[in-house]
């Protein structure tokens, strides 16, 4: 019998409200920091990028860093996601949290900082994966790639890593198209 504490998100509750981001994976507490300009900044990019495929197609709604509670030891902020009209109906909950996946969920790496990344890598990769998102980008600001993880077969997978001059698109938002380059640039051409 383990006696390991596992945080719930009950416990958040008790946090301070200090500036930083807490989240709990599988029952384990993750802090960051405040994030460095140019993550926000990329962050900002790719929501706009991605607002303008959705004002187009009214297919969904795209956010920035909304709470994802996908149980009591599975309570997430990620950077940016996509969810379609219909999970969210089914997942927008009265606290204003998703209480189920969007389909899409992307995470920008942060500068330097290697525990974080492993986080996104490793841990929110299999979180994600476990919860039934479709698909789930890494992006990391320093190299100007995108990784794409796809659900195949009941689990994300690395489709492909995406450079500054390659095109972005994906079938789970079609006519989304954008060159990679766009999304690390001062003021992207949408």
């Amino acid at each position: 019998m383990s006696t390991a504490l596992r945080w719930t998100s009950a416990d958040l509750a008790t946090l301070p409200n200090d500036g930083k981001r807490y989240e709990i994976i599988d029952g384990d507490l993750f802090m960051s920091r405040q994030p460095h300009w140019h993550h926000q900044f990329t962050c900002g990019n790719l929501f706009a990028l991605l607002k303008v495929w959705n004002d187009r197609t009214k297919a969904g709604q795209v956010n920035l860093a909304p709470g994802v509670i996908f149980d009591d030891d599975d309570d997430v902020a990620p950077d940016v996601v996509w969810i379609s009209k219909e999970r969210r109906a089914l997942y927008l909950g009265d606290d204003g949290k998703l209480h189920g996946p969007p389909e899409l969920v992307i995470e920008v790496l942060s500068f330097s900082n290697r525990a974080n990344e492993m986080r996104d890598r490793e841990a929110k990769l299999k979180l994600y994966s476990r919860r039934g998102v479709s698909e789930y980008w890494l992006v990391d600001w320093t190299a100007q790639t995108v990784e794409i993880h796809r659900r195949e077969n009941a689990r994300l997978v690395l489709i492909g890593t995406f450079y500054a001059p390659d095109t972005l698109e994906t079938p789970l938002l079609p006519g989304f198209s954008c060159r990679v380059k766009e999304i690390f640039e001062e003021f992207p051409q949408a």
